[in-house]
């Protein structure tokens, strides 16, 4: 019997010898140590065996099967040991290396930083904040806004048409929106929407052919001119300070009637008079109005019951008036320099 015991501790030794990982361990555990291993179908010979040796032939067993045990456990810490000197090589640290440069944190663009606060100042009044699509139809960025056929903003001087499609064309305003939340959401409803558009024109200091803009969109019973310049005032002071003033002009936006031009006291020179605003104290600065009956009934609102402003401007010229910047192209040209100038 020690003999048979000797033997399945020198065939156990042999196979761990080529054992390298725990998966091979586990596999030669079960080979010997199993309930089919080589121990239990020895050990299930105990009952054929005559009575007189049974007795030596279960102890010699039992050591066979703590033997086993032992050398298992003995390679599960060698390869336990090799794992860890393998990671702490991997891992290590060599402390004379010389410290690696200071990683410099980023920090938000002027328009993100403006943007991100138009946002909030509007949610704290209780409007929805919205996008849509930049490919946009035709029924949606022009016809449902009472812009009719041969009206010069669909010159394509002005607009991205996509070629093969006419009825399809790059957003050239952020309006579309005021339509698709009337249809989804009905009246009463305030609403801003901030997103990209695009124009066909040349680029300039004070032009680029995609820009970003915020559109207002409030329909309520008895909304007035009354509400749309109590809104525009919070939006202005919040961006451009408490001391900004604004004055409402008459004019024309198909999509408004009454239509304002919405002019912002000069952030420069205090309303005195300077070369940014030409001497005049006032600075154009976006277009607004009463939503056009034609505009809600695109919507699926009755205009006999609510009434509704509407007003639009570019994000990019608020962040000018803000900080002083002087050229619109600054904002796409990824120069670290002027980003670096908004660090909070």
């Amino acid at each position: 019997m020690s003999h048979e015991a000797d033997k399945l501790e020198s065939n156990a030794q042999a196979a761990l010898r080529g054992v390298l990982t725990f998966s091979d361990l586990e596999k030669a555990r079960v080979e010997f140590l199993g309930r089919s291993g080589h121990i239990a179908k020895r050990a299930s010979q105990l009952g054929k065996l005559p009575e007189g040796e049974r007795k030596s032939f279960g102890v010699a067993m039992n050591h066979a099967k703590q033997a086993l045990e032992k050398l298992f456990a003995k390679k599960e810490q060698e390869l336990l040991a090799a794992q860890d000197a393998e990671l702490a090589l991997v891992e290590s640290i060599d402390v004379t290396e010389p410290p690696l440069p200071q990683l410099r944190a980023g920090h938000y663009h002027p328009l993100s930083i403006v943007e991100k606060e138009l946002a909030d100042v509007f949610t704290s009044m209780g409007f929805m904040v919205q996008d849509g699509p930049e490919l946009e139809s035709d029924y949606f960025n022009f016809e449902a806004l009472n812009i009719p056929p041969d009206h010069p903003a669909r010159d394509i001087q002005d607009t991205f048409y996509i070629k093969g499609h006419p009825d399809w064309v790059m957003r050239t305003h952020t309006s579309p929106v005021q339509i698709r939340a009337m249809q989804e959401y009905g009246a009463p409803l305030r609403t801003v929407v901030i997103g990209r558009v695009f124009r066909h024109e040349a680029t300039d200091a004070s032009h680029e052919h995609t820009f970003n803009q915020i559109e207002g969109l409030v329909v309520d019973r008895g909304i007035s001119l009354a509400h749309l310049k109590g809104t525009l005032l919070v939006m202005l002071k919040k961006i451009l300070g408490e001391r900004v003033n604004i004055r409402l002009r008459p004019s024309y936006f198909p999509f408004v009637e009454p239509g304002v031009e919405i002019d912002v006291s000069c952030t420069i020179c205090g309303g005195s008079g300077c070369r940014t605003c030409k001497f005049g104290g006032w600075i154009e600065l976006l277009g607004a109005g009463m939503v056009h009956p034609h505009v809600l009934r695109a919507g699926g609102v009755d205009p006999a019951e609510y009434t509704g402003f509407a007003f639009g401007t570019g994000i990019e010229r608020l962040t000018m008036l803000r900080y002083g910047i002087e050229d619109i192209r600054h904002f796409n040209e990824s120069d670290l320099r002027f980003i670096e100038q908004f660090k909070s």
